[in-house]
């Protein structure tokens, strides 16, 4: 894992949202990508050769389901499609990314995303798990990294800032969606974007409480045996407002989480461009 900059996490997703707003066009002699591919969304992140942040995109995708690829040519398309809007941005051509798949999904899709990304253009670099990527802005020592996606939940168990256990269990945002579509008798499609707004999330906590529960109940079950110090939680469905509470109640370890988790697994995954690991 590369050394982790001296930024907060929330300061890394700052950097990110301004310059997914503005692109910096700077004199860099190589550019790292970050490619997060996710059950809801298709991130990209661009570094320069400081490891500053200095481009991103992302855009709404179904090309993911549980963690594995099931739509490949939509996926190259959109990668392919993000990387060009990024290139003319920054009026350079960006050759090196890196990836990430959920835990211990590495013989079942690890090579669908190596293939993914390569056949959109780019040279991969790196492939590692998400929880890890993450806690690379992250920089947790001793505890778990939560990565709760649209499809899956991935956990990292952290001793003296080395991962001893990773793993990945089905139950997401996905889950959320359908458990609201039929709540409130509307679409999954209705039901995900309402889900996604904040001004909804008070009211939607106690109609999601047992999905959550049952993700806390995989946290819990996945470090057992482990001396967990705190959980922290990212990736998309983490936004979910008072998510942390009751994981918290659930697990009685304390448990936090970014201004924005959405962000934080693929800037983590740009951080690693470069270093040559192969999950």
């Amino acid at each position: 894992m590369p050394e982790v900059l001296p930024k907060t996490c929330d300061q890394y997703v700052s950097d990110f949202e301004k310059a997914e707003k503005k692109p910096i066009k700077s004199k860099s002699s190589t550019y790292f990508t970050g490619v997060d591919l996710g059950t809801a969304y298709i991130v990209l992140v661009v570094l320069d050769d400081q490891k500053n942040i200095v481009a991103g995109a992302h855009q709404p995708a179904s090309v993911i389901r549980d963690g594995m690829v099931v739509d490949y040519i939509g996926a190259i398309r959109i990668v392919r499609e993000l990387k060009e809007k990024l290139e003319k941005q920054l009026d350079t051509e960006l050759l090196y990314a890196a990836a990430a798949i959920p835990p211990g999904t590495d013989m079942l899709d690890g090579g669908a995303i190596k293939n993914v990304v390569q056949s959109a253009g780019f040279e991969l670099t790196a492939l590692l798990d998400e929880p890890t990527a993450a806690n690379t802005i992250v920089g947790l020592k001793n505890g778990a990294i939560v990565d709760i996606g649209g499809g899956t939940t991935g956990i990292s168990i952290l001793k003296d800032g080395k991962v001893v256990k990773a793993a990945d269990e089905a139950t997401g945002g996905t889950h959320f969606s359908l458990v609201v579509s039929g709540a409130y008798q509307i679409s999954i499609d209705e039901a995900d974007a309402y889900k996604r707004n904040p001004k909804n999330h008070k009211e939607l906590l106690p109609v999601l409480k047992p999905v959550v529960e049952k993700i806390a109940s995989i946290i819990r079950r996945q470090i057992d045996g482990f001396d967990v110090e705190v959980i922290y939680l990212v990736g998309g469905t983490s936004c979910l407002t008072g998510i942390e509470t009751i994981i918290e109640k659930e697990t009685g370890i304390k448990t936090l989480k970014p201004q924005n988790p959405m962000f934080v697994t693929p800037i983590g995954i740009a951080m690693n461009c470069g270093q040559e690991i192969i999950y």
